[in-house]
């Protein structure tokens, strides 16, 4: 089994992690992220040697064309988009490869289809036999205040999505909530803090599922 990491937020972030041991001895983590959340997953994964995914590159041609002319993505777009991440998270922990994703898991049920697939759509479906048990994701939460994340989202250069839609991302979110397994980061810090932050939550849930 793989350990998974998912880092989320608006925009900005979109990292989300999570992960599960592997045998006795070294797990493989996967972890998800966007926007700030891609500098912060492409920082980690480079430090921790893991394997990076930016989910903004496996957004649809129509999805992508609907952002640029300032349409917010409704959840028929995400969905389909949703599960190819979770294919590719389900494949990276067959074979026990860590890596990490940045990627807007705005609302719990995005969250959850990250982590059991087509499935989780489903509320209702309890898993049958033979079928490939849920992920361990542990979603890391990149919180900061519109004004903050607006601000970056001016800076950005070369990205699909235009800053007009981050109110819209805002009223989209449904930050995580116990049951679900997550820790929240907040985006005023430096990005060296809030990798060392993730760093330290990552070696706590490991000791946890051990």
């Amino acid at each position: 089994m793989a350990e998974i990491i998912s880092i989320h937020s608006c925009v900005l972030p979109g990292l989300q992690t999570a992960w599960e041991p592997v045998g006795k001895k070294r797990p493989t983590r996967q972890k998800s992220y966007r926007q700030k959340g891609t500098t912060v997953g492409s920082r980690l994964a480079a430090k921790l040697g893991w394997k990076f995914y930016d989910a903004d590159d496996y957004h649809s041609p129509e999805n992508k064309k609907k952002m640029a002319e300032g349409i917010p993505l409704n959840d028929e777009d995400r969905i389909p988009w949703l599960c190819a991440l979770h294919d590719t998270l389900r494949r990276e922990d067959s074979s026990r490869q860590d890596a990490i994703l940045a990627c807007s898991a705005l609302k719990k049920m995005y969250r959850q289809v990250l982590v059991s697939g087509a499935s989780a759509i489903e509320s209702n479906q309890s898993q049958q036999p033979g079928e490939n048990a849920a992920l361990k994701i542990l979603f890391v939460h990149l919180d900061g205040p519109m004004d903050i994340i607006a601000g970056r989202l001016e800076k950005r250069r070369g990205h699909f999505m235009p800053p007009e839609l981050l109110k819209s991302q805002f009223d989209t979110l449904e930050p995580p909530s116990a049951p679900e397994s997550f820790i929240t980061v907040s985006l005023e810090k430096s990005l060296p803090e809030i990798v060392l932050e993730i760093e330290r939550a990552i070696s706590q849930h490991e000791a946890f599922l051990e």
